[in-house]
């Protein structure tokens, strides 16, 4: 492996800054609600969808979910670790390759709605299924092709990937992850106008199958100021690029996720999506909408959850009552129910939003992935908690027993890559927070800058009291504080002006934040990430609220009301919990004791084990008994 090259923090986040999307010219309802400015209107009604095209979601979502029952086998999948080939012959018979791809280049044309909810029905099959087809379409070669393509682009690849040529995206590297400027990738420029790339990509989702990629290499800058990370799209089969391994992992039985080397890789200019250096932000901005396949696989994998607990809870009878009577088990389904509807919500939101058309969707979308992830780890934990001992027990062995087999295990360790996916939690936590500070850096931004000089910081400091003097009023009262507000909205009124009151709280908690920490406020991620998390938990409630007054009735049992109440009193609790941790915290003790740990200070507490992991030892080739040690087994259970 080659030497990494040195790039100091500055510089990496020179790099992340210059890609991320800096403008904003559509409506965000998330970044407004983080400048204590509450506007469910943006979400509230929905917006209008166009009757042909939900008609023809609603057949394929029918057709789709009758095919998945009769010929789909998800613990074949599990068992064999492999989408056969029948079935990937079946998903592409039926469209699923091309469910957003525009009718017009051969796909179905529906709407991020239906695709989220598609998602949904495979990833209960078999969460692989979901991921094979979000990796494809939501951050493979048609998402980007299809925003940043050229039209010969586009009626070439796009087509083939709607007729089935599974596709996958090449980022990330055995050194690389979210750091983009150490990206080691080239695309070396030929005289007759091609690029020759090399380099490694490590967790190739589709990689081992795919037909096309989507490679991210770096082109060496050149005298007309081209150059930079640039997106290509490559024919996998091309010479030079060789898949040399299947990688395996905890969960997600199925994945054919690789690791492919690019040697001499000739790839002609017109593969090149966008222009030379574009290709980190053609990738965020492919991801702002991607990232709302992993929380529709979330919201699968909980409603699952929901049901398996529900019917174990009445089954299970334990002093004299079903486990679901005793309270301590009762308030397990109480949180599964309310968090599992919580996510739907916010998973038909942020996909209405993006199919209007008419909204920026990037933190909403983020918030979506984060918050899903996070809460739907948590209901899966809490049915393997229910199940006990069942729930730890895989079907398989629960099968051979006769009894029925309920992967609760599974579903728990396919969910945990979530949480990593397309952005771990914590890189989720710095992108939002960056996203909601923006409108204070892009006015005060220079004030704290230790680049910029004495003219620029007064030129700042006269711009940035401007903003303040009319922002901050603004923030001291509000329709929250009316008892009578947001009547119009239906019963849930209440909880819509606790997100109001919320909501200019957490913004005037983020102005002290910076006027206490200044320049510094980018390493206080503690702090960050609770201000992150208030937001995610003030979008779920509106989404919740919006989400069942769709279904009208009234309040009483069994309605979407009393469903998304319970749901907003959970989330007023652990909102009250965060605000208080903005300022009364372990955070300054935690990072010192982290930093004596690195430094070995601790290394006396690891005493008393045995680290199998070093070395080579006989467990990672062989791990089969010799004769002897199988007889003496084999006569425990005479």
């Amino acid at each position: 492996m080659t030497d990494q090259p040195v790039v100091t923090e500055r510089e990496a986040r020179a790099v992340a800054e210059q890609a991320r999307q800096s403008e904003w010219t559509m409506d965000s309802f998330a970044k407004d609600l983080y400048l204590g400015q509450f506007r469910p209107d943006r979400i509230w009604p929905r917006p209008p969808e166009d009757p042909e095209r939900e008609a023809r979601g609603d057949e394929f979502l029918t057709t789709l979910d009758a095919h998945l029952r009769e010929h789909v086998d998800g613990q074949r999948i599990e068992t064999e670790d492999r989408i056969s080939d029948e079935d990937l012959a079946g998903l592409i018979g039926l469209g699923v390759f091309g469910i957003k791809i525009p009718t017009r280049y051969g796909g179905l044309g529906l709407s991020q709605v239906h695709y989220n909810r598609a998602l949904m029905l495979l990833g209960t099959v078999h969460p692989s299924l979901g991921a094979l087809i979000s990796a494809h379409q939501s951050i493979g070669v048609p998402e980007p092709v299809k925003q940043f393509g050229n039209p010969e682009q586009k009626e070439q690849y796009l087509r083939r990937c709607a007729e089935g040529a599974i596709s996958a995206f090449l980022l990330t590297e055995p050194d690389v992850g979210s750091d983009p400027a150490r990206l080691q990738t080239s695309a070396t420029r030929t005289p007759e106008g091609d690029y020759l790339l090399d380099g490694v990509k490590l967790w190739t989702t589709n990689g081992v199958l795919a037909e096309l990629l989507v490679v991210m290499a770096r082109v060496a800058p050149h005298a007309d100021g081209k150059g930079g990370i640039t997106a290509f799209v490559v024919e996998a089969d091309a010479p030079g690029i060789t898949v040399e391994r299947r990688n395996t992992f905890m969960g997600l039985k199925g994945l054919e996720n690789g690791l492919t080397r690019l040697h001499q890789v000739r790839v002609p200019a017109a593969a090149v999506i966008g222009r030379e250096g574009q290709g980190l932000k053609i990738a965020l901005t492919t991801l702002n909408t991607g990232r709302l396949s992993i929380p529709a696989l979330c919201v699968a994998a909980s409603k699952w959850s929901l049901k398996i607990a529900r019917e174990w809870a009445l089954e299970r009878v334990q002093w004299g009552r079903p486990v679901g009577r005793h309270p301590a088990i009762a308030h397990q389904l109480a949180f599964m129910a309310a968090t599992t509807y919580a996510e739907e919500a916010m998973v038909e939101i942020a996909g209405e939003l993006s199919d209007s058309g008419a909204a920026d969707i990037r933190i909403e979308a983020a918030l979506a992935k984060l918050w899903c992830s996070e809460m739907a780890w948590q209901v899966a934990d809490r049915l393997v908690q229910i199940r006990g001992g069942r729930g730890y027990e895989t079907a398989a062995s629960l099968a051979a027993r006769g009894e029925r087999a309920v992967p609760a295990e599974q579903v728990l360790r396919d969910l945990r890559i979530n949480r990593i996916f397309e952005g771990s939690s914590e890189i989720m936590h710095l992108l939002i927070a960056r996203e909601a500070v923006d409108a204070h850096l892009s006015v005060a931004g220079r004030l704290i800058d230790p680049d910029a000089d004495l003219p620029a910081k007064a030129e700042a400091a006269k711009a940035a009291a401007g903003f303040y003097a009319g922002w901050l009023p603004r923030l001291v009262v509000g329709p929250g504080d009316s008892p009578t507000s947001y009547a119009d909205l239906g019963p849930l009124a209440g909880h819509l002006r606790f997100v109001e009151r919320t909501s200019r709280r957490l913004a005037r908690s983020t102005f002290y934040g910076m006027a206490r920490w200044q320049g510094g406020l980018e390493h206080k991620q503690g702090f960050l990430a609770r201000i992150v998390d208030i937001g995610a938990e003030l979008f779920a409630m509106t989404a919740v609220c919006a989400h069942a007054s769709r279904h009208g009735g009234g309040a009483g049992p069994g309605s979407p009301q009393a469903l998304a109440d319970a749901f907003c009193r959970q989330s007023r609790l652990r909102v009250a919990g965060l605000l208080r941790a903005l300022w009364v915290n372990t955070d300054g003790a935690d990072e010192t004791l982290a930093s004596d740990v690195l430094e070995g200070r601790y290394s006396w507490a690891e005493a008393g084990i045995i680290d199998a992991s070093e070395g080579s030892g006989p467990w990672i080739t062989e791990a089969t008994p010799g004769p002897s040690a199988r007889e003496s087994v084999a006569r425990r259970y005479r």
